[in-house]
């Protein structure tokens, strides 16, 4: 995402040991585990669900057969994607591409309606996922759903030399209806013809937008409560859009999750801050974009996103519209006239995305998901109802997908992550009778703190406060080792940990544990080896098939630069270096193995200024867990980096986001977002770079094999 968006700044003053503390103290003992699932890992893991086949497969590496089959990339900062010998890049859906097609064609001097907007794709496309029409023709015909995060003023209003009144006084109500439908989302038919070309189909009945003014509905334990009622929902069950979606998830039975992640900064408020105001960063100034001071609005069309109190009845102002906002949310991608629905028992924060885990027949589903900003958590949702065959997904076909959503996202219990410094870890629930450990409230139920499930929600972050979880180095992508169960996250970086004996400053007033304050900066207590982690990490974890309340975490890589020793604890080359791990996906192949994919996003929280920067733009970086041993040491180190590669680089100051392959592995999806000047005009081929400036465009990006193989290998 763009500076012009970021706030991961730490709201969080719990207190509790910040996970660079847990970090440096399991490094200091050695109990690092052998690299993916080596023999040390396998005999550590056995009781934590691994099949015998799985820790046979790990332990003997010369029963490996997957080998990655490119040459890692060198570096490279041009105004172009830069992909390997022998494989192809094409620019597909880029922002402003019409769903509708006719004559409404992208131009550079496109002046943007609302109208028009609503009916093409967003701006600063991110995470997405693809649902096919039917078995037979899944990897040449599908549904695309893909997240349009946020806007670049600049590049929307180019025509007119940027936005009316941008930062002070009255917006124009027609500016801010196309900034608004810019948002959301975006459901679009692909279909890839014989000689390999992708396109939308244009028209198609399938083709949707959602926006940040699509009506939705409240389900879970928030719906229909006193925290939801608003001007325009007096009962609590609705609200209006969703807002910065950046990553997304899917469910077994064909929906897609999107995840709302910097949605604070567009409400404002004034007068005192309620707890979950300040936590979660809405503020008493101007708006992000200014919406609420445009005028002519119906129903409270821009004066919601102002919540400041204006009487004594919620139900006749706006003081909780953004209650209706921080949550996951899901949508029917092959019905465009279905209601679309925020499944609320999965936590209300600054949600990075929503990944399933392992799904197995007769046991409960597992959704994981990070609170994207500094020194915040990790948490996972887990299903009340057992999974059934009999609800997954029937492609193409048409019936109640949401029926069967609401049946396993509206139950269940939250649960909130500590990681222990002896390579253990614990998830903590988020539930009316879970007890408190410590503190003030210790031996209190959280309960008797929040009334009920709907006010631990509204307060998540307090509530995992208050059980002790570990705060994290912004927590971002997630996947999913479908086969060992296996979970990867990356932790992107955080240039507000300090050094160890360094006293930590709050957000709030004073320095003891408060509702709705947090870290302005955190040391080190024990556990990750750097302070000010310019470069960032991926962790992993494996949880007790007995107990999923128990698992077991190594580090699996951390970022750096081959300039700076000091930093790079896993021995990256100038051909694998990396900083800022944020995208991320396992791509399951044949032989229990697979790919994970690695994106980054370079350019936030001082990013421009490390090392890795100045050498290479934001990148996609490959490695076959599998195919790592280790001694010691993370598992990725110097004794097997090589396998690491970099595969493709995106063009200047763009972050590479968003990715899944086809089933048959032949085309490989991609987004670039926020770039400064690509894609070259006139052309699909996404490695020209422009000649001359054009209007950035964030787009997709499909990378083929040019002999139509299996991408990777």
């Amino acid at each position: 995402m763009s500076q012009e968006i970021e706030n991961h700044d730490n709201h969080n003053d719990s207190g509790n040991r910040p996970f660079s503390s847990v970090m440096t103290r399991y490094l200091s003992r050695r109990r690092m585990l052998q690299g993916s699932l080596g023999l040390a890992a396998a005999t550590l893991f056995t009781d934590f669900g691994l099949s015998a086949a799985i820790r046979q497969a790990s332990a003997n590496p010369s029963s490996r057969r997957l080998v990655l089959g490119f040459e890692s990339l060198p570096g490279s900062m041009t105004d172009a994607i830069v992909v390997p010998e022998g494989y192809t890049a094409q620019v597909l859906v880029p922002w402003g591409t019409s769903l509708e097609g006719g004559n409404a064609g992208w131009q550079q001097n496109l002046h943007m309606t609302p109208a028009f907007q609503a009916r093409a794709m967003g701006m600063h496309h991110d995470g997405m996922y693809h649902f096919p029409l039917d078995t037979q023709h899944a990897s040449r015909d599908f549904l695309l759903a893909i997240n349009h995060e946020y806007i670049d003023q600049t590049a929307l209003w180019a025509p007119q030399d940027g936005p009316t009144n941008g930062d002070e006084g009255a917006r124009p109500a027609d500016e801010v209806r196309t900034e608004i439908n810019a948002h959301g989302v975006a459901v679009v038919r692909l279909r890839r013809d014989d000689q390999g070309h992708w396109a939308p189909v244009a028209g198609d009945a399938h083709n949707r937008r959602i926006t940040s003014a699509t009506p939705m509905e409240l389900s879970g334990p928030v719906r229909g409560t006193p925290w939801v009622v608003t001007a325009w929902s007096p009962d609590g069950t609705r609200v209006r859009g969703t807002n910065n979606n950046c990553a997304c998830g899917h469910t077994p039975w064909g929906t897609y999750l999107t995840c709302e992640e910097n949605w604070p900064e567009v409400f404002t408020a004034q007068g005192e801050l309620t707890p979950d105001q300040a936590r979660l960063g809405i503020n008493g100034e101007r708006g992000r974009y200014g919406w609420e001071s445009a005028d002519d609005g119906e129903q409270g069309e821009f004066s919601r996103f102002d919540n400041t109190p204006r009487g004594d009845d919620p139900a006749k102002d706006y003081r909780n519209e953004a209650r209706g906002f921080g949550y996951i949310v899901e949508i029917d991608p092959y019905d465009a006239g279905s209601a679309i629905y925020k499944r609320t028992a999965l936590g209300r924060f600054r949600h990075e995305g929503c990944w399933p885990g392992r799904v197995v027949e007769g046991m409960p589903l597992t959704f994981y998901t990070g609170h994207d900003s500094r020194n915040e958590y990790i948490y996972k949702f887990v299903t009340r109802k057992h999974w059934q065959q009999s609800d997954a997904n029937r492609p193409g076909e048409a019936y109640d997908r949401q029926a069967i959503g609401a049946r396993y996202l509206d139950e269940g219990t939250l649960y909130v992550a500590r990681f222990d410094a002896d390579g253990t870890g614990e998830w903590l629930p988020l539930s009316v009778d879970a007890i408190i450990p410590r503190g003030e409230h210790k031996g209190r139920r959280l309960g008797e703190l929040f009334e009920d499930q709907a006010g631990i929600i509204i307060n998540t972050c307090d509530a995992a406060d208050l059980m002790g979880a570990t705060p994290m180095d912004r927590p971002e992508w997630g996947t999913v080792d479908p086969h060992s169960g296996m979970v990867y996250m990356t932790l992107t970086n955080n240039s507000k940990r300090t050094e160890e004996d360094s006293e930590a400053s709050f957000t709030g007033e004073g320095d003891a544990l408060a509702m709705g304050s947090g870290y302005a900066t955190a040391p080190v207590n024990a556990a990750n080896p750097r302070a000010d982690n310019t470069y960032g990490h991926i962790i992993r974890w494996q949880e007790s098939s007995d107990d999923p309340t128990r698992m077991r975490w190594e580090p699996f890589v951390f970022g750096g630069s081959a300039s700076d020793a000091d930093s790079n604890l896993s021995g990256l080359t100038d051909v694998n270096a990396f900083a800022s791990p944020d995208g991320l996906w396992f791509d399951d192949r044949d032989n229990g193995e697979g790919i994970l994919w690695i994106e980054t996003d370079n350019g936030l929280d001082k990013g421009r200024e490390n090392a890795v920067a100045e050498m290479t733009n934001d990148q996609v970086l490959a490695v076959v867990p599998g195919a790592m041993t280790g001694d010691g040491q993370p598992a990725i180190n110097a004794q097997n980096q090589a396998q690491l590669k970099r595969f493709a680089i995106g063009p200047n100051e763009a972050e590479v986001t968003g990715i899944f392959a086809t089933p048959d592995r032949t085309a490989l999806f991609i987004n670039i977002q926020h770039p400064v000047n690509w894609p070259a005009a006139n052309t699909e081929d996404a490695t020209q770079a422009a000649q001359g400036q054009v209007r950035p465009r964030s787009s997709t990006v499909v990378i083929q094999k040019r002999d139509g193989g299996r991408i990777g290998v």
